[in-house]
């Protein structure tokens, strides 16, 4: 005989789950009672269910299995959404537990009762309730097998606390195993055909379930058939940014130059990502529902295509299976890309070339230190703002699984992310870029952090102001700025007061000792970067943002 709580730890336990993040609430008191008990579990007790529900996203897109996350009802449930969130839209399993009332106070509006249902059932591919513990190893591989399954997503499970406590002789189900599609023979005929009756290829890839092997073997593919790669919105990491073919990537204040050429193609192929509004810039770069180009869309889920975009060629594939086949092709016997190849490709040579911008902190030499000093397993994290333009621009990832940054652009994502990386990779340097408001979404993780004994570094861009917003008021509003300035603590200081280990940089000079200083901590390390606010943007000043759109 069992309660609740410990069936439900144990299941979690068959399906592979190493860690749970959570806000601690009495709703769920018999899973923490069990987590005491079951080992092989680490239980992280984060200080705001938006980290927790974070770092659990974190946990899903860097290992492809679900990240666990553990709240409480009405209040914890409502700070959780916004990693639920970022979850549905990045593609990223992900299981939500929310404790509830009591079975028998449902439908009273009882103390923090919540309707899960009504709430997530818009952001998350199922909501469960389980109501009896007989039923826990049933739904929680119901949950699994949903969270992975074609394109992957967060799934909430809610959790009654009297339910929890009832006691059960209910047997374990086995793990779950993931469900994969391969494209059929005729697929990959069509697609040979229709690759090299093409002038202009380009490959678009992003979306969920890649590893390090499908990109050496995509790129291989590539450099045999000259066609050059992007790379959807924050999906940068998916290529070497150093290989031959790599073309830069689709994202906010894209390369104009890239944008040319993708207009220019006469064939996209669309590998793993949805196309969605980034990635297209507003649905105009591909034209929907049927874009100008040449179309092949590669997905794993056969719901997201045709879903806004009508290809010539659809593939339901798992992208370990596409890049097989790709690896399958015929050789063309005319190679008429090369030319094009070198074009796409020399552009995002030329962009990557630092632009001077104001100030004594330029973040474009900052951006070139990481390069330098970094070493290639390095994992680097950040939330939203106008900082995360110069990092993607002039950042160099070298291997998959080294970015971690939201698609759904949520500001205070990086610190919980790169909190979760750490704790899954304790031998690869995590550096966190947050802007200043970004930071202070979820300071308060760097408790965690120093709780835990994780070392991460943070890079706070710090300009005194919410920088995107202020870009585009002073754009539609020149001169009229209200609601965006920011006052800010000592960040140095801030960081000490938690434990951790605090700078202040007022020059571009002093930034690479003071990285070199954090790796080697023992404590967690957040470095202010003190940047002047005319520097909102990698090419243009604020001042000259507000003039070119004034009457």
């Amino acid at each position: 005989m069992r309660h609740g709580g410990l069936i439900l730890i144990h299941q979690l336990k068959v399906q592979g789950c190493q860690r749970v993040f959570c806000v601690p609430g009495e709703s769920y008191l018999a899973v923490l009672d069990a987590l005491y008990d079951v080992g092989q579990i680490q239980t992280i007790t984060c200080r705001h269910e938006s980290g927790a529900a974070m770092m659990a996203q974190a946990y899903g897109k860097l290992h492809h299995q679900p990240g666990v996350c553990f709240v409480t009802r009405g209040p914890g449930a409502s700070n959780a959404a916004i990693g639920l969130h970022i979850a549905q839209q990045d593609s990223t399993p992900m299981l939500l537990f929310v404790g509830m009332p009591a079975r028998a106070m449902r439908d009273r509006e009882t103390f923090q009762e919540f309707d899960l249902k009504g709430v997530f059932g818009t952001i998350a591919k199922d909501v469960i309730i389980i109501d009896e513990a007989v039923r826990i190893p049933e739904l929680i591989a119901r949950a699994y097998h949903i969270s992975v399954a074609g394109r992957p997503g967060p799934v909430v499970i809610g959790l009654p606390e009297d339910m929890l406590r009832d006691r059960s002789h209910t047997a374990d189900c086995t793990k779950v195993k993931p469900v994969k599609s391969a494209p059929s023979r005729s697929d990959m005929i069509d697609f040979q055909k229709r690759l090299e009756s093409a002038n202009r290829p380009l490959m678009i890839v992003g979306g969920p379930n890649w590893s390090q092997e499908i990109a050496e073997n995509l790129m291989t593919v590539a450099e045999q058939f000259n066609v050059p790669v992007v790379t959807s919105f924050r999906s940068q990491d998916y290529i070497d940014n150093r290989h031959p073919n790599f073309a830069g990537d689709v994202g906010i204040a894209i390369n104009p130059k890239l944008a040319e050429c993708i207009a220019e193609a006469d064939l996209i192929i669309a590998f793993g990502s949805r196309l969605g509004e980034i990635t297209t810039q507003g649905y105009t770069l591909i034209q929907a529902p049927q874009s100008s180009q040449s179309l092949i869309h590669i997905h794993s889920d056969p719901n997201e295509l045709g879903k806004v975009y009508q290809a010539d060629l659809s593939i339901v594939s798992d992208p370990e299976h596409f890049a097989s086949a790709l690896g399958q092709l015929k050789k063309p016997q005319r190679n008429h890309w090369p030319e094009w190849c070198k074009k796409i490709c020399g552009h995002y040579k030329t962009y990557i070339k630092p632009v001077t911008t104001p100030g004594d902190v330029k973040m474009e030499y900052i951006i070139n230190v990481l390069n330098d000093v970094l070493p290639e397993n390095a994992i680097v994290t950040n939330g939203a703002g106008n900082y995360t333009a110069w990092l993607h621009r002039y950042f160099q990832y070298k291997r998959y699984g080294t970015q971690l940054a939201p698609r759904a652009g949520a500001m205070g994502y990086g610190l919980p992310a790169a909190i979760c990386a750490k704790l899954s990779y304790p031998d690869n340097v995590v550096v966190c870029l947050a802007g200043d408001g970004c930071f202070m979404m979820t300071a308060q993780e760097l408790a965690t952090a120093v709780h835990y004994g994780v070392p991460v570094i943070v890079l706070v861009v710090n300009n005194r102001m919410y920088g995107t917003i202020r870009m585009h008021q002073e754009k539609s509003y020149p001169g009229r700025v209200l609601g965006t300035s920011l006052t800010n603590p000592d960040f140095a200081k801030f960081a000490s007061s938690f434990g951790a280990h605090g700078e202040v940089i007022e020059h571009r000079r002093d930034f690479r000792a003071a990285l070199k200083r954090a790796i080697k901590a023992k404590v967690p390390s957040v470095i202010e970067l003190q940047v002047d606010e005319m520097a909102l943007t990698p090419s243009k000043t604020l001042t000259e943002i507000s003039e070119s759109f004034a009457d």
